[in-house]
């Protein structure tokens, strides 16, 4: 079974070109698969794998508690494998085929108004240690709607300042161009002039933009720490991750006006039914508008 799997990685790698966040899901996801038909239903080879042996896997998930999130992921991972297989030839059949999707209720994301998004940005003293990277860093994210993986591999090269865009690299290697606005222009610009080149003088070499104090890359766990620091600091109370700040990018775009295409294009959402969660959000901001000054609701 492992060949087969090693077989089927290597494909999401090579002709999907997936990011390494999405092979390390996919591979986590087959390889508790594998262990359950090999350690529970004693088979031996994949070709022995029944619609029956799926469903008693998933099953098995769901009696461990586990999220219909979770469980939709692990669904869509065996059906595509399974379907891999087939194509490939190396099954006669796909027992993945009659596999029903958990239906998932759809949640909406949970975003900071703007006086909550300025909580945060102010509360960063311009004296604290790492303050001028601390505020470029989530300024960017905010006005820019990037993704935290996204914002730990921007690199200066990817800075178009005369054109007041930057370059993203999104899922998939995927390219965007977001525009940049003036505040975080400035901010970019204060951090990269007083602060990156010190930490730089470290790691000469280390072509991102944002650094540790070792001056290596930031990773995505440091940002989710500083994100919980400035925000606790701030007396914000919801539950606040660097993806918020992306949820509110887009959220408030779409309660200023923007149309739900250009919203799509500057999140790099490959379907715009992606992008559509945010319009539901909008909605609610409206009835909320519409609770709170309408006479008739007095």
């Amino acid at each position: 079974m492992e060949n087969f799997l090693k077989d089927y990685i290597n494909m999401l790698k090579v002709e999907r070109n997936l990011a390494r966040n999405s092979l390390d899901s996919y591979h986590r996801d087959l390889n508790q698969y594998h262990h359950y038909l090999e350690s529970e239903l004693h088979l031996k080879t994949i070709y022995n794998v029944t619609l029956g042996h799926i469903r008693s896997y998933i099953r098995c998930l769901t009696d461990r508690g586990l999220s219909a999130n979770t469980i939709k992921r692990a669904v869509s991972s065996i059906r595509t494998y399974h379907n891999f297989l087939s194509a490939e030839g190396h099954v006669k059949d796909n027992p993945a085929q009659l596999i029903d999707t958990p239906k998932v209720a759809r949640k909406l994301p949970e975003v900071l108004t703007i006086q909550e998004i300025d909580q945060i940005l102010n509360i960063i003293p311009e004296n604290a240690p790492m303050a001028r990277r601390d505020l470029a860093i989530f300024e960017m994210m905010y006005s820019c709607g990037l993704r935290v993986t996204e914002l730990c591999d921007f690199t200066t090269k990817d800075i178009l300042w005369d054109s007041e865009m930057i370059s993203v690299k999104g899922k998939g290697n995927k390219q965007r161009f977001v525009p940049i606005g003036p505040i975080v222009r400035e901010n970019l610009q204060d951090y990269l002039n007083n602060e990156r080149s010190g930490l730089a003088e470290k790691n000469p070499n280390v072509p991102e933009v944002f650094l540790s104090r070792n001056g290596r890359k930031l990773t995505r766990m440091m940002v989710w720490i500083l994100l919980k620091k400035w925000t606790k600091t701030a007396d914000i109370t919801k539950k606040v991750s660097p993806h918020t700040l992306r949820h509110s990018f887009a959220t408030h775009l779409l309660e200023g006006g923007a149309d739900l295409r250009s919203v799509q294009e500057m999140l790099g959402h490959r379907d715009i039914s992606t992008t559509q969660v945010y319009t539901h959000l909008d909605n609610e901001h409206l009835k909320e508008v519409h609770r709170t000054y309408h006479p008739r609701f007095n």
